[in-house]
């Protein structure tokens, strides 16, 4: 059953590989990669996807990083995954065995972020088994009794090119700000000073 262990070294099967380590305020959880970003092998590779051009915009990366820079996240705090590790494409194709939600939540009992922020509904949605019309953009608080205590959980809208006619700003902001919030508190950042020394 080894296919259901998570790939917690960024190497084996992963289109993209995690960007996850212990001591992160924010992990961003995407749906899955598009076919662009599995070729290029770096998260949100399309360059109609707003996602690098938004961390920027609202804070969370001092300027605009590129696909490529991915890895570097760690040092603002950030970490990387997805709902579906196998499998690239738009949400409405992607098979029913894509989906690994008691994966990722394996991940985050791992690892312990301050925050999950999913970056679209949908992953929420096969995440926390909610309908995405009852997530509201923002901090969630219905969730599900097995989730990791002491985890926020964040929907916001999607960067996809396909959602642009949807996208707001205020969601990110507001989730930037609550990374501040965190990012000042002594217990949360030792970390992130350290890397940035």
């Amino acid at each position: 059953m080894t296919e259901h262990l998570p790939d917690l070294t960024g190497s084996g099967e992963y289109l993209v590989p995690d960007v996850l380590e212990p001591g992160l305020t924010l992990v961003l959880v995407g749906t899955a990669p598009s076919n662009i970003s599995a070729r290029a092998r770096a998260y949100y590779a399309n360059p109609e996807n707003k996602f690098w051009r938004t961390l920027f915009e609202v804070g969370l990366t001092p300027r605009q990083l590129a696909p490529s820079e991915y890895p570097t996240l760690p040092q603002y705090g950030i970490g990387l995954t997805d709902v579906a590790k196998r499998h690239s494409g738009m949400d409405s194709v992607l098979p029913g065995e894509a989906w690994r939600p008691d994966e990722l939540r394996s991940k985050v009992e791992h690892y312990r972020p301050h925050i999950v922020a999913f970056t679209s509904k949908r992953g929420a949605s096969e995440t926390l088994g909610l309908p995405t019309g009852k997530l509201p953009y923002g901090p969630q608080e219905r969730l599900p009794l097995d989730w990791p205590t002491n985890t926020e959980v964040w929907v916001l809208p999607s960067t996809s090119p396909l959602g642009h006619n949807h996208f707001r700003l205020e969601p990110w902001q507001a989730l930037a700000d609550r990374v501040r919030e965190l990012q000042r508190n002594p217990a949360v950042t030792g970390r992130v000073e350290d890397k940035e020394r």
